[in-house]
Order: structure tokens, then sequence, then C-alpha cells
């Protein structure tokens, strides 16, 4: 179930809606984005330059790819069976996840080279990462006995990320900005999921007034954080 929950916050990464007025008001101008010869394709994350990155799938699996002023170029992990693209930062650095005969991996794909990410523990059997700020600091999930648990990969060096409230579970960090603040959700007695914010060692709830779930995805250096609540919505919330 809770793989599933990771996979709804990946799809709905981008969505954005902020009430009725707003709503009407806004105007968009759409523009497919199909990786050829492909199918199920997936854009996940958007940096300050227009990179997009996501991923598709073909005959023979799961790939990341980067789309760049039209132009798509696919990222495969070396040996790995699928990979997957979440997060883009300005200066180009990509994070994702990668599936092969040992297990998930998280990843680091910067200048050509890949780094694999791995949570430093014996019971850890999946890393993901999901989202990277300029200054190279990741977040991301690991799993440890079917429980998810966030972390931060700052200049190789792996942190936990666990929300302490009572009755909190399965904590997943999934953006953070340029001043380190990092959002995400997390499960209450295996049921009711909130977001969160975390800054400076203080962890704060957020939930959408009136909904049962919520998610947050992302931030921006403003603070400003978007993420879904419920089954179909989305939201953006600006710090007053």
């Amino acid at each position: 179930m809770y793989r599933h929950l990771l996979l709804t916050v990946a799809v709905t990464l981008g969505c954005l809606l902020w009430g009725r007025d707003v709503a009407q008001a806004a105007s968009f101008t759409f523009t497919p984005i199909d990786v050829p010869g492909g199918f199920n394709t997936q854009a996940y994350g958007i940096n300050a330059r227009g990179q997009i990155v996501g991923s598709y799938f073909d005959g023979t699996g799961g790939h990341g790819f980067l789309y760049d002023a039209g132009v798509f170029t696919t990222i495969d992990v070396p040996g790995a069976s699928d990979t997957f693209a979440y997060g883009i930062n300005a200066r180009g650095q990509i994070v994702g996840s990668y599936v092969d005969g040992t297990g998930g991996h998280g990843f680091l794909y910067d200048a050509g080279v890949f780094t694999t990410i791995d949570f430093p523990s014996l019971d850890a059997f999946s890393t993901n990462a999901f989202g990277i700020n300029p200054s190279g600091q990741i977040v991301g999930v690991y799993f440890e006995s079917a429980e998810g648990h966030g972390f931060l990969y700052d200049a190789g060096v792996v942190t936990p990320i666990e929300v302490p409230f009572p009755g909190a579970s399965d904590t997943a960090a999934l953006g953070i900005n340029a001043r380190g603040q990092i959002v995400g959700f997390y499960v209450e007695n295996n049921l009711r999921l909130h977001g969160f914010l975390y800054e400076a060692g203080v962890f704060t709830p957020i939930d959408v007034p009136g909904a049962f779930f919520t998610q947050a995805h992302g931030i921006n250096a403003r603070g400003q954080i978007v993420g879904s609540y419920d089954a179909d919505h989305s939201f953006l919330a600006t710090p007053n």
C-alpha cells in the first residue's frame, strides 16, 4: 500500500489548484510530452531552465528521461532493469531510483556520472531519491521492514528524517528548497496521511482544512508548498 502511495505521489507531481476563483482566472498552454516509441510517459520534475525529467516504459522495462529544448535523452543506470528520474535542479543534476538484481536504489546523475544512493543500514532494502536543491542536497525515502522512512543526503552523509508525532509512521521526504526546508508526508496510525514541513529540526504538520489525506510534494525558495489532498485535489500553500 505504501509503495502505491509513493507512485501516487509521483504521478501527481506538478498539479496545481488553489480555489475556484484562481482556477477560473488561470490560463495555460499545454504541450504534450511523450517519449517516441515509449508508453506511459510520466513527467515528474522541472527546473528553472525548463529542463524536464520523468520516466517511460517500452518493451525492455522502465527508463528515465531528460527533455530539453524538444530533445529526449534516455537515462538508464548501467545494469539496471528499470530506471526512474524524479527530480532535477538548476545545475542539471538529476535524482531518481533504479532496480537491479540486488533491489531498489536511489541515484544522482551529474555530468554523465551515476552515483548510487543507498541508506547505510543492513535492514534497508530499497532507497528512492525524489528531490534535489541547487546545493545538491537530496531527499527521499528508504524502506526497512516494509516501513518507509525519510532521509536527507548531503555531501555523502545520509541523515534519517522521522516525524516524531505520536502515532506517526512511514515518513516520506519528497521536496527540498534552496534554504534546506524539506516537505513530505507521514502516516498517522496506519491510516491518515498528513503533510509536513521540516526546518531547523522542527516538524510542522500541513493539513488542508477539512481534508483526510494531505501530501506535500514540493517547496520553492519562497517557502510556497504544493501538494495534493484527498482523492483528486491539489493545493498551493503560501506562508503568511
